[in-house]
């Protein structure tokens, strides 16, 4: 029988290994099928390759590629700076306190639903088409996710806990940084991986308007210009650039429960 659950734990090891190399696989075979029916529209795998290496060589708007990803990098870790800043503790209020979710908390469900692309015109007739307001964007992007777990991982805390930090004479203070908060660090940061999510596709339409440099920049060149070998430059680098994120989120986020529990 335990030879049996090896040889299984074996082969479902050997399964998960394989899988997501098989995936990729299967994509390059498409992409490659798609090329060669129309190789203007979906250009080969080694012309979009070449046009990569190409971006570490030949200057595009005064910046190689690096330059391109920090500029799209540092507008979304600004935005979630202050998103984490303000969010999370706007959250916690409307998670545990019952006057400000009745208040604060309608005029926030009002709000919400609006996609931070709408907020776009707005931002531009009042701010220009600088950096600030590419930020600000960003941060419309990012801000209700972190909001929206905060509060719903605070006002599902199990009660159990609560009631047993009232029995050993806790405050509300207590039960709020001692109990309740250290409980919700899971739920917070996978609002915080949706932020990181979200703002990357916002600050790609952000940046295609009146921007200098960023992904959302080689994108909208690559469009103007008729590169397609850039355009899909910029997708491929973007999710990269987003998987990278997630993983740090998700170190971070086990270096952070573990210390909290």
């Amino acid at each position: 029988m335990g030879k049996t659950i090896k040889k299984r734990s074996f082969w479902g090891n050997v399964l998960y290994t394989v899988c997501p190399a098989l995936s990729i696989v299967l994509l390059i075979l498409v992409w490659l099928l798609a090329s060669s029916v129309n190789s203007v529209l979906v250009p080969t795998p080694t012309a979009v390759f070449n046009r990569f290496l190409k971006t570490f060589t030949v200057k595009i708007s005064g910046q190689y590629i690096w330059g391109h990803i920090w500029a799209s990098l540092r507008r979304v870790l600004i935005a979630l700076i202050f998103s984490c800043g303000l969010g999370v503790p706007f959250g916690i209020l409307l998670g545990w306190n019952k006057t400000a979710e009745a208040t604060l908390g309608t005029l926030f469900e009002l709000i919400r639903p609006i996609p931070p692309i709408a907020w776009l015109p707005l931002v531009i007739m009042l701010m220009g088409i600088g950096e600030i307001p590419k930020i600000v964007i960003v941060f419309i992007g990012t801000f209700t996710p972190m909001v929206l777990n905060t509060a719903t991982s605070i006002k599902l805390v199990d009660p159990l806990y609560l009631n047993v930090g009232r029995m050993f004479n806790a405050d509300n203070k207590r039960l709020l940084f001692g109990i309740a908060l250290p409980a919700s660090f899971p739920a917070i940061f996978a609002g915080l991986r949706t932020a990181t999510s979200g703002g990357l596709m916002v600050v790609m339409a952000a940046e295609m308007i009146g921007a200098q440099a960023g992904l959302g920049f080689l994108i909208q060149r690559g469009m103007d210009a008729f590169d397609v070998p850039l355009i899909m430059v910029g997708m491929i680098v973007i999710g990269v650039v987003g998987a990278v994120l997630a993983i740090l989120t998700n170190y971070l986020e086990k270096w952070v429960c573990h210390g909290a529990y």
